[in-house]
């Protein structure tokens, strides 16, 4: 009898385990990412819609990448240019991430709008700075929009403006992020 019982209770935790293995996840392919330096003598925009991201709702981690160089917009090719090859150094530094855990409890299967604070390594040109950032997640039918607006200092993560330009790029960049995820 007892190995019966035994036995019965490893059936039901391989049940259990096989479903929180195949659990699924919370992916996009096109997430988009603007940013924004409005300095005294210049605004400059930018978007890049190739953000790719991950969220698992068992765990609340998440993981979000873009690569630097899908960056469109700026004032001109040139401007383009200085962003890859002297502010960003895409060709050492191909991409910027922040991954880490979503800190409040998001009840991922009932449809509602959750205010929601992510921690976790922002990492932008080789530099990871740990960075709680304030956003919204909206479920609806099993589908997940994922909302966040905040501030990148470039000084964090080692971006220096030379003085000549200096009144043309702000020193704190204002970025603005949205996802439609979908389960995978």
């Amino acid at each position: 009898m007892r190995v019966f019982v035994i036995f019965f209770i490893q059936i039901i935790a391989l049940g259990s385990c096989h479903e929180l293995c195949a659990q699924k996840k919370y992916s996009t392919q096109s997430a988009a990412l603007d940013f924004i330096s409005e300095a005294e003598l210049e605004l400059i925009k930018a978007a890049s819609g190739d953000t790719r991201g991950l969220i698992d709702p068992a765990t609340h981690q998440f993981a979000f990448s873009v690569e630097v160089k899908s960056f469109k917009g700026f004032n001109s090719a040139l401007q383009r240019e200085h962003f890859n090859e002297k502010y960003m150094e895409s060709e050492k530094f191909p991409k910027a991430s922040f991954s880490g855990k979503i800190i409040e409890h998001v009840d991922f299967s009932k449809d509602g709008t959750y205010d929601i604070r992510a921690k976790g390594d922002l990492d932008i040109h080789g530099v990871k700075q740990t960075r709680i950032i304030k956003g919204k997640i909206t479920i609806h039918n099993g589908s997940l929009l994922v909302n966040a607006k905040f501030t990148v200092p470039l000084s964090d993560h080692n971006i220096s403006i030379p003085t000549i330009v200096s009144q043309k790029i702000a020193t704190e960049i204002q970025v603005q992020f949205e996802a439609s995820m979908i389960l995978q």
